[in-house]
């Protein structure tokens, strides 16, 4: 009881410092004055909001800013004009004993401009693309299904030592990065290469980083395909689940002090939103206004896991409702609606200063990694269903030829060419030296500790004797 009144004391001593200088500020303002809100806009005070009102009406001009879809249940009418300011904004008051359920009697609407024929549906509205950003995007979405292929057979011939693919899912990657601008900065999970792909990232400098080469800007540090690239605005993909999420929302609160015209991407799967860096972010970037667009590419599939045992909601575009952030389904196999969406979602976060959730909707055609055997848990039809009926590729190619910008020839020359090249990037990448074995302990410390020390005098002493065991072709 002691500690008790000792802390209300300071608190109440708390709040009549704050509420006096709130009155030295209203007696100085006059009556009525103009202050700025957390919305940026300028709201005027009338005379009869008191003191203790003034902190309500800034909490409410702050949730009017999500422009929540308003709700009223007829019954609950004749309780309205019982409320109170709460933390957070005013709330009415009902006599009803009612909870909210659980999940509503309806799916959240999949947004979607083409059809499964690759028809544009009548009446969609979605962001127009011009016949050279249309040709580039399938171009790209090839390029990104061939070289997918060519590395999952090195792989399994024992060339590189891991892969994944992104079969299936390849209209979010070049879709959503030609929706965005190169100053947008990528924190990607590690199903995102085509987003490097759209940014210029050659298809030798991906064999390098798989081959772990002298050329590889990893130094060969990272397993395959956690690719990064600094001049493209492209953080390294990072093993762990959901450590990007976090650090995307902390790059678009920088964007946002700096005042750049640019916004934080991140991508992360539905397992990603079982971790808790997912939750911790999304109230992160809602709380502070952050211009982050968290892409989830809902799959299906977190590893062998199914989305029905990795949460019961209606997926996750619910969850962003949660935290106040503005959200938005969509087909992830429709090259158009992607575009569409992130287009849309980019222009937001950056003119409104706020985050914003979109879930593609998909399903993940091969494999989770080459570690990974998904016929185990799925059957091959289900995954021959989405393969060759649902394939975004196939989909798309159907809707650039019917606008006249594609053929069969245009095919078959792209096919041709991609694949020479990605065969030639991997023998280039073969040949090339592996990075020397001091890179191991260097570009983390100025002066390595004794302990890194120790690390390198002990590795190259058992080299010496075992060096049969070591590759011949990593410089000592």
């Amino acid at each position: 009881m002691a500690i008790w009144l000792t802390r209300s004391r300071n608190v109440t001593c708390h709040l009549n410092i704050n509420l006096g200088l709130l009155r030295i500020l209203t007696q100085s303002y006059g009556r009525s004055s103009l202050t700025t809100s957390a919305t940026g806009r300028n709201v005027r005070i009338p005379p009869h909001v008191g003191l203790l009102n003034l902190a309500a009406l800034f909490s409410f001009q702050r949730f009017e800013s999500v422009k929540a879809e308003k709700q009223h249940d007829s019954e609950d009418h004749g309780d309205e004009k019982q409320a109170l300011d709460f933390p957070g904004g005013r709330v009415t008051f009902t006599s009803h004993l009612r909870f909210i359920s659980e999940s509503p009697e309806k799916r959240i609407h999949c947004y979607r401009v083409l059809d499964d024929n690759g028809q544009t549906i009548i009446g969609s509205n979605f962001q127009k693309v011009s016949k050279e950003i249309a040709v580039k995007m399938y171009s790209h979405m090839v390029t990104l299904q061939i070289m997918d292929t060519i590395f999952y057979e090195a792989q399994r011939q024992g060339r590189i030592s891991f892969y994944l693919t992104t079969i299936g899912e390849e209209a979010i990657n070049i879709a959503s990065a030609a929706a965005l601008t190169l100053d947008d900065i990528i924190f990607p999970q590690y199903r995102e290469p085509g987003v490097l792909l759209w940014r210029g990232f050659t298809l030798q400098e991906f064999a390098n980083q798989c081959f772990g080469n002298k050329s590889d800007y990893g130094k060969g540090r990272q397993m395959p395909i956690h690719y990064g690239s600094n001049k493209l605005n492209y953080f390294t993909v990072s093993s762990t689940i959901g450590t990007q999420l976090p650090q995307a929302v902390g790059a678009a609160y920088s964007l946002k002090m700096d005042k750049k015209n640019a916004c934080a991407v991140t991508y992360f799967g539905d397992g990603g939103t079982s971790e808790g860096d997912f939750h911790a972010a999304m109230n992160f970037a809602a709380v502070m206004e952050a211009p982050v667009v968290f892409i989830c590419r809902n799959n299906g599939w977190a590893i062998s896991t199914p989305t029905s045992e990795q949460f019961r909601s209606d997926g996750v575009v619910v969850k962003g409702q949660a935290y106040g952030i503005r959200s938005i389904r969509v087909d992830g196999n429709d090259t158009l609606a992607v575009y569409s969406a992130v287009h849309a979602a980019r222009e937001m976060a950056i003119s409104e200063h706020r985050p914003i959730l979109v879930e593609a909707l998909t399903y993940r055609v091969g494999h989770h990694s080459t570690s990974d055997d998904s016929t185990k848990y799925r059957s091959l039809n289900e995954i021959e269903h989405w393969k060759m009926a649902r394939d975004p590729v196939a989909r798309y190619k159907k809707w650039v030829e019917k606008k006249g910008w594609w053929t069969d020839d245009d095919e078959a020359v792209l096919r041709s060419n991609v694949r020479k090249e990605i065969l030639q990037a991997i023998q280039v990448a073969e040949k090339v030296e592996k990075p020397p074995l001091m890179d191991l302990f260097t570009d983390v410390y100025d002066s390595p500790p004794p302990n890194l020390c120790e690390q390198e005098r002990l590795l190259r002493e058992t080299i010496k004797k075992h060096p049969k065991d070591y590759p011949l072709d990593v410089p000592v």
